[in-house]
């Protein structure tokens, strides 16, 4: 399948399961030219055609097709920060968005591994700073932080993953959500997360 037929097939199944709704949420893939597919600005991810995906350049430079997401800033910088990323994964999913908005989360890892798939996909989860959707200035920052974790976490936004490919990133994102999930329903109980030498371990093994 191609990088342009594996996004609109990515598109549909995260807004038929719901990981993302209305037009929210964007999707990227290196293609073989080296040039950068990403989903259209204003386009809902459950109405995608691979005929009008926007491509990018790696400098940013758009080189066909519709505008791209207005945060393709955001792909870039997650590209730019991990070389070996081919796919970058972005949604306002419901459960990872409620706990970017909590209170008191832990900014150097939002979410503990509660569960090995977690500890394996994710890692830790940085939780970035609030800046609103397009707001360039999250670039830098986001850039930084990515060279040291493939995954983070957008302050009252939603999650933004990088991988080997667009099945790798998706594993991940959704493992964010349902972690989060788990961690919202757990609230007011003792938990016992992975500990910290198998969380460890475990991700060691899945690189």
């Amino acid at each position: 399948m191609s990088p342009a037929a594996e996004i609109v097939a990515l598109g549909s199944s995260f807004f038929g399961r719901g990981l993302t709704f209305g037009r929210t949420g964007n999707l990227s893939a290196v293609d073989a030219d080296g040039t950068i597919l990403m989903t259209p600005t204003g386009v809902s991810l459950g109405r995608l055609d691979t005929t009008t995906l926007s491509r990018v350049a790696p400098d940013g430079a758009h080189l066909d097709g519709p505008p791209p997401t207005k945060e393709a800033f955001l792909h870039l910088a997650m590209y730019r920060a991990r070389p070996g990323a081919r796919a970058v994964v972005h949604t306002h999913s419901t459960y990872s968005v409620a706990v970017s908005c909590l209170r008191n989360a832990d900014r150097e890892n939002a979410l503990p591994p509660l569960t090995a798939y977690y500890a394996m996909r994710v890692g830790a989860l940085p939780l970035l700073p609030y800046h609103a959707p397009g707001d360039d200035r999250l670039g830098p920052l986001a850039e930084r932080v990515a060279g040291e974790h493939h995954a983070l976490l957008l302050a009252n936004h939603g999650p933004v993953v990088a991988g080997a490919d667009l099945a790798a990133a998706a594993d991940a994102l959704e493992e964010i959500e349902e972690t989060a999930k788990l961690y919202l329903l757990l609230q007011g109980h003792v938990t016992s997360p992975v500990a910290d030498d198998e969380a460890a371990r475990l991700r060691r093994r899945s690189r």
